[in-house]
């Protein structure tokens, strides 16, 4: 009875932290990373994913432990600022550079379609698709969305942004692309999307969306305590290009590789799992 009651213990006092993952494809390469990492330094690590704003919630309520990964200063920075009114954050990484905009495919010319305010041409309405697919309400480029088409008066000109799936925003604009339609599309980097598409940016005067966000892991300061000064050194060294996210995006989303053993495959390979502390 004793032994058993010494092993109850020690698993109750095992390190455990839960990591909140925006749902979203290219959220869950970084959630799997971060996982990886946490794991090696000896943690025990469950993951929720969930939408943007209730990933947000469930770090203010201490549901989760830390968001991987967020986009500040501005695209998740506004929801970030609701939550540090009640909780101090701490800030790890600069994992990689993203950047929201819209977009359309290379076959529509950029002599006809350049910046945002060209959608409004007559002969570039009666061409273009007015349904503007996007993702959640909660993402940062939906949010964007929503000020473009007030900011450029696209409503009035017919256009009309929807909010969505994952799967909703890529289907219409692979099906678009399929029959060589001009469609827009409200997108980020990274994003599979444009390993297999030529997406021309379309310029954006009015700077609604922003292009200077930085990726990091979000952890609440009242965990800082089960991390040694090391392994806080650890995380927040986390640096990759986007090119490298897109690129095992697009393994796991279009070549279905499973998620963790890609992840851990591709850390090991470039030397970043150490030995355990």
């Amino acid at each position: 009875m004793l032994v058993k009651k010494e092993i109850s213990m020690n698993e109750h006092c095992k390190k455990v932290l839960t990591i909140g993952v925006i749902d979203l494809s290219f959220h869950r390469i970084m959630g799997s990373i971060h996982t990886h990492m946490l794991r090696h330094m000896g943690f025990e690590v469950n993951r929720i994913f969930t939408p943007h704003k209730d990933a947000f919630d469930k770090l203010k309520s201490g549901e989760v432990d830390m968001i991987t990964s967020a986009w500040l200063p501005f695209s998740d920075g506004q929801i970030k600022s609701e939550v540090e009114k009640e909780v101090p954050l701490l800030e790890l990484g600069n994992h990689y550079q993203p950047q929201a905009f819209w977009g359309v495919p290379n076959y529509i010319s950029s002599n006809e379609v350049a910046e945002i305010d060209d959608l409004k041409k007559p002969h570039v309405i009666r061409k273009m698709k007015l349904a503007i697919q996007g993702i959640c309400p909660g993402a940062g480029i939906s949010q964007s969305s929503v000020k473009m088409m007030d900011s450029y008066g696209l409503h009035s000109n017919g256009y009309r942004f929807y909010t969505g799936t994952e799967e909703c925003c890529y289907g219409a604009f692979e099906q678009a692309v399929e029959q060589q339609q001009w469609v827009v599309v409200p997108l980020w980097k990274p994003n599979f999307l444009r390993l297999k598409y030529p997406i021309r940016e379309l310029r954006d005067p009015k700077k609604i969306i922003s292009s200077n966000d930085i990726a990091v892991l979000l952890l609440r300061e009242d965990k800082r305590d089960l991390f040694t000064t090391d392994q806080i050194e650890q995380l927040d060294r986390l640096s990759f290009s986007v090119d490298i996210i897109e690129k095992l995006d697009e393994r796991v989303s279009r070549y279905n590789d499973p998620l963790d053993e890609l992840c851990e495959e591709f850390l090991q390979a470039e030397g970043i799992l150490g030995n355990r502390n």
